[in-house]
């Protein structure tokens, strides 16, 4: 996967995001998943635009 910028507003990219679910032992739910990553990055807490790429790439990231 290539990194790219998700969150131009925090900076955040793929790779933190990929990082951030990391901490985590298991995966099970998205939205749970996104809190924690929103904790952990600051994501999607500026403008808000970027709430449905990250819900994307933790799907993503949690399928692989």
């Amino acid at each position: 996967m290539v990194n790219y910028t998700i969150c131009k507003c925090k900076q955040v990219t793929y790779f933190d995001v990929e990082d951030a679910l990391k901490k985590f032992s298991t995966f099970s739910d998205v939205e749970k998943n996104f809190e924690e990553v929103q904790k952990l990055t600051n994501c999607s807490t500026g403008c808000g635009g970027c709430h449905d790429k990250i819900l994307d790439a933790i799907s993503e990231i949690m399928s692989k």
